[in-house]
């Protein structure tokens, strides 16, 4: 239910308001790759919107790269976190095959025979 209100109140406006600014810019412009040589060096004629879209789409890209490596020492420390709980799960596991094992366990006398 409420993924469903979230559709409609979010992304449903979002996705008619990227419709609208496609057709309103269509027309093509000129996006000039080299500004150091001007007008005259390369460059690529595309509509308006699909200059918008490719530049929201190297920014989410971008955006999602450098958030990826400021969280690498938090996924360092969880791989670590991780590593040390195996090795305490094995160590429990293995005491825990000790304990059933009668043989593996060391014997201690009750007190009412030690007397």
């Amino acid at each position: 239910m409420l993924r469903r209100l979230l559709l409609i109140l979010i992304v449903l406006p979002v996705s008619v308001g990227l419709v609208m600014l496609a057709v309103a810019n269509r027309h093509p412009v000129s996006l000039v790759i080299d500004p150091l040589t001007g007008a005259g060096g390369w460059s690529v004629e595309a509509p308006l919107f699909l200059v918008i879209f490719a530049a929201m789409i190297v920014g989410v890209v971008l955006g999602g790269v450098a958030a990826w490596f400021s969280q690498g020492r938090y996924r360092k420390a969880a791989r670590r976190s991780a590593r040390e709980a195996r090795s305490a799960h094995a160590e429990v596991e293995e005491l825990r095959a000790a304990h059933r094992d009668p043989v593996a366990r060391p014997v201690l006398a009750h007190r009412r025979d030690a007397a």
